[in-house]
């Protein structure tokens, strides 16, 4: 017997009762993007594999475990995105878009990691992001974060989401944090778990961001790199604050979040919910002033957010009630009544475009035809006689109408999109 084809464990299918709830927050973060300004690019989900080794680190778990690598027939070694901003930096650069520039993009595609699925995160998962070239901050750190909760009162979730920022200064203040870090995690090295001594000679900043209970003491113990920031440094994080607490944005300084990249610098934030288990950073972001350097670019301010879509939609896709079944359905009795049948349809798409229209293919008679009709969803059923159109409400208990065809337009816009 032949092996059953399924999707691969953790790359889901999203089906027609779920597509709408896509549709929509697509629809709301694209009207968000055109309203600030920002500018779509689309990159390639294929990226050479040199890209994120050199964007993400050879040592994180990323690289090491979670990507999907592969030769091609060429022998180029070829990845799956994992993430998006390399992939938009590796865009502005090729492109000529960074130099001397000052750009605001966002995307939204498919990612691929391979981890442990679970409820909201998939081998296979969907992300939105913004990155912004050019601009030193504070004040675009601010525009960013106002994007963000603007996002979130449209999506109704303000009440369930906090905003949690620290600042990673400049390269020296980093230089001479991680020596303390490192200093201090090796005297008590003996209380690190595995992943942790690990990451003590890869990435000491990371640990900073461990999940285990059983170092939460060790963590709070640790030097904060809050004390060692420069005058630059002191100045932008304090700009920031002031602009937050002067638009009445809420926010906690949280000097644990960290990001391991030695790239990122300043304003790094997280938006975080409490509704989605242990892990619940829906939106993560900072500023990488060093990345386009560190692919070949001239040196240039930067920074971005991403988001896990399927995440966010766990938190809002419960409260949204979309309509997606048809507003009218069609019945098109006997050969000769489709050609007329077809043309009324077309007619009508053309006069209300928002107008969802269902025609009954496959014939059947009259109450085959209903029988979908009703099965469809749809409000009201037409049944097309010559010159008029004969209206059978299927959602309400009404009498049927008899309509010259003259006049469909006008009844269709009043009952269906009024």
């Amino acid at each position: 017997m032949a092996k059953k084809l399924q999707a691969i464990r953790g790359m889901n299918d999203i089906l027609p009762n779920e597509t709408p709830h896509w549709q929509h927050l697509e629809s709301i973060l694209q009207n968000l993007m055109a309203s600030y300004g920002y500018q779509e690019v689309r990159s390639p989900i294929l990226e050479s594999t040199e890209l994120f080794v050199r964007t993400i680190g050879e040592v994180t778990d990323i690289v090491s475990k979670e990507m999907y690598t592969f030769e091609d027939r060429n022998g180029d070694s070829l990845t799956l995105r994992p993430e998006g901003t390399a992939s938009c930096v590796r865009l502005g650069l090729e492109h000529g878009l960074l130099h001397n520039q000052t750009q605001r993009l966002w995307y939204m595609g498919p990612m691929f990691r391979h981890e442990r699925p679970q409820k909201g995160r998939y081998r296979q998962f969907h992300q939105f992001g913004i990155e912004v070239f050019g601009l030193p901050g504070p004040d675009i750190d601010i525009e960013v974060l106002l994007l963000a909760a603007r996002l979130w009162r449209l999506l109704g979730i303000e009440n369930k989401v906090r905003l949690e920022i620290n600042t990673l200064g400049t390269s020296a203040c980093r230089a001479r944090y991680r020596e303390a870090l490192v200093a201090y995690l090796q005297d008590n090295i003996s209380q690190l778990d595995e992943d942790s001594q690990k990451r003590l000679t890869t990435n000491p900043l990371r640990i900073l961001d461990s999940k285990n209970p059983a170092l939460k003491d060790l963590i709070l113990g640790a030097p904060k790199l809050l004390d060692y920031l420069d005058d630059n440094a002191r100045e932008h994080f304090s700009r920031l604050k002031a602009m937050l607490d002067g638009l009445g944005i809420k926010y906690i300084v949280n000097p644990n979040l960290v990001r391991g990249l030695d790239y990122y610098c300043h304003t790094v934030f997280e938006w975080v919910t409490d509704e989605l288990g242990a892990q619940g950073a829906i939106c993560a972001g900072g500023h990488y002033d060093n990345l386009v350097a560190e692919l070949g670019g001239q040196s240039t301010p930067a920074i971005g957010f991403a988001i896990g879509l399927e995440r966010l939609l766990a938190l809002v896709s419960e409260n949204w009630k979309l309509e997606a079944a048809p507003h009218v359905y069609l019945l098109m009795l006997g050969e000769d009544a489709e050609v007329s049948g077809f043309e009324l349809a077309e007619e009508l798409r053309d006069a209300i475009p928002t107008l969802r229209l269902l025609t009954n293919c496959n014939g059947g008679d009259f109450a085959k035809q209903m029988k979908r009709a009703d099965k469809s969803g749809a409000k009201l059923a037409l049944v097309l006689d010559k010159a008029t159109v004969v209206v059978k409400y299927l959602r309400q208990n009404k009498p049927e109408e008899t309509l010259k065809r003259a006049d469909l337009v006008n009844f269709l816009n009043e009952e269906c999109l009024a």
